[in-house]
């Protein structure tokens, strides 16, 4: 009312509402809102001139999380020279250096007391993460990179670079000591209390802690890092992750590292006694916590180091779609820049790296437990393992743990042969809800005895990772459907399968129970090509699905494909 009475004095022209004629209620004012026939004259609109006289007083709003395509005039990340400053990144758990500890803490601290209406603010740039987690692509060193140049902007230091959990360390697989002082400003309350230091962390983390003795744990994460690495990522489209085209799922399919480490890594790190696992436990508070920013920084390390390892078939794509793909982004000055992927792939040209570590898993093989041929996993007592309703025909809900027997394509690939092909299990079709935490280990030729096969043992072969978003999501919002693709060549080697033309795969859904489904299994043959243009692959599927009372049932299915790879690469 007061600010009716205000306007009415201020502008003579303001309407004054009449006593005699009600106000339409908000059911009445929708219906008359519905468009109207086509037999009938379109309502017309008010008088733009008039609405401007009408304008309720201005209010000095935030400023805008993400800059518009109209702010930018082309304007594009430029490189820095090579001349400019290097910025070296350091294991967090080595940092004994009290300048740069206190340097690190002012900044986060004057970053944290910027007006929301500043861009470049710490709640701003987590929700910067928040607006890009979903159905989005995360390129090298971003969001972290904007985040170090700010940081080095606050404190005028231009060689500021933030540290990186070494998670993958022994010496780093606990939460970092620099992060957990109250008083500090890199502390966030919102962590779990039961994984604070000496506590190891579980690279393999199932919402449940194990109770592995220090030295226990150590090996298994150790061999985890060499399966979501090595193993299971022999091609770039395994490491990063199928092709994410405008129109497509949100979802395509993930890549190894995404899944494991990075997904367990977030939700050891979210408080167990928040209703989402706030904050590093769900996707869109996940900012809000300073060692997240560390936690990227290794997974943009864990990339570097993957290229290094093969350097002549461990590449970044070359497709044009994704090298031009784009973001919005406030850099240092608060100047709206368009960022491309090509732009940021090498850290060497953006003036920053890392701190030189030892890489302990590469060495370090996951460890054969179980039978060493299809035939010895047939021979075992399931158990109750499958029972006759989980062995219906995909589509299954998988309430409980199944195995699948899957006809390979070829058997006894000569040498010549797995160094130009891999051969790759895909689990098709995994729908589930976005705003629950989901986690599937896949075994292979292990039915019945999963529970025997440590985190680190050869038969699991992978897992699917799903970290929640739980943040105002339409409640009717549709489930998501992807799929997940494991290499499968060095365990058919290391198990001595080879000559097998079939394998037992085993579903274990770990959490998430009766609220996945799955919609088939399969096994592709996929050319490795080294410039990563382009990919081809020849799938041969036979899928005989276990019964505990009924005799065996067959589905033949052959498809050809031709594939052009990009990649999805959301790290978060």
């Amino acid at each position: 009312m007061q600010i009716h009475q205000q306007r009415r004095r201020q502008d003579p022209h303001f309407p004054r509402p009449s006593r005699s004629t009600p106000r339409p209620n908000r059911r009445l004012w929708r219906l008359r809102s519905r468009p109207t026939p086509f037999h009938r004259s379109p309502h017309r609109g008010p008088d733009p001139r008039r609405l401007r006289r009408r304008r309720p007083p201005r209010r000095r709003l935030p400023h805008r999380l993400l800059p518009s395509p109209q702010d930018l005039r082309n304007r594009r990340l430029r490189s820095p020279s090579p001349s400019s400053p290097f910025r070296l990144r350091r294991a967090a758990h080595l940092i004994t250096d009290k300048d740069y500890l206190d340097k690190f803490k002012l900044a986060i601290f004057r970053m944290k007391n910027l007006p929301d209406s500043d861009p470049r603010s710490f709640k701003n740039q987590a929700n910067v993460h928040c607006a890009y987690c979903d159905g989005a692509y995360d390129q090298v060193g971003f969001p972290d990179l904007e985040l170090q140049r700010i940081l080095g902007k606050l404190i005028e230091d231009d060689s500021f670079a933030i540290p990186f959990w070494n998670w993958d360390h022994p010496d780093g697989m606990k939460m970092p000591s620099i992060y957990t002082d109250p008083s500090s400003s890199l502390f966030d309350k919102l962590r779990d209390a039961k994984h604070q230091p000496p506590t190891l962390i579980d690279l393999d983390y199932n919402r449940e802690d194990p109770d592995y003795t220090d030295k226990e744990q150590i090996d298994h994460n150790l061999r985890i890092m060499h399966r979501q690495l090595v193993s299971t990522a022999r091609t770039p489209e395994l490491f990063m992750g199928l092709p994410y085209r405008a129109g497509d799922q949100p979802n395509p399919g993930s890549g190894s590292l995404e899944n494991v480490p990075h997904g367990p890594v977030h939700v050891w790190t979210g408080d167990r006694c928040q209703p989402n696992g706030e904050n590093m436990g769900t996707f869109y508070a996940a900012g809000r916590d300073p060692i997240f920013y560390a936690h990227h920084a290794n997974v943009d390390r864990m990339w570097d180091v993957w290229k290094a390892i093969n350097k002549k078939k461990h590449k970044d794509f070359t497709d044009k779609d994704w090298l031009d793909t784009s973001f919005l982004f406030y850099d240092e000055n608060k100047r709206p820049v368009r960022v491309r992927v090509r732009d940021a792939l090498e850290p060497g040209v953006m003036r920053y790296g890392y701190e030189q570590v030892p890489l302990p898993w590469l060495k370090t093989k996951p460890l054969v437990k179980l039978a060493r041929s299809t035939k010895e996993a047939r021979g075992r007592k399931l158990e109750e393992h499958v029972e006759a309703d989980v062995a219906a025909s995909f589509p299954l809900k998988l309430k409980m743990a199944v195995s699948v027997t899957v006809k390979r394509p070829k058997v006894s690939r000569s040498a010549a042969e797995k160094e130009e092909a891999e051969e790759v299990l895909v689990v098709d079709g995994i729908e589930f809800s976005r705003d629950e935490y989901v986690k599937i280990d896949v075994y292979v030729n292990s039915a019945g005895h999963e529970e025997k096969v440590s985190p680190g043992g050869r038969e699991l072969i992978g897992s699917f990772v799903s970290v929640p978003h739980k943040h105002k999501h339409d409640k009717k919002e549709k489930p998501i459907t992807t799929s997940l693709r494991l290499g499968l060549s060095e365990f058919l080697e290391e198990t001595g399968a080879e000559g097998d033309e079939s394998i037992v795969v085993s579903l274990v859904p770990r959490k998430g129970k009766s609220k996945i489904k799955i919609g088939g299994l399969k096994i592709e043959v996929r050319h490795i090509h080294v410039d990563t243009c382009s990919d081809r692959s020849t799938v041969s599927v036979v899928l005989v699905k276990h019964s505990s009372t009924g005799p065996l049932s067959t589905l033949i299915q052959t498809v050809r494909r031709t594939f052009v790879v990009s990649v999805k690469n959301t790290f978060d």
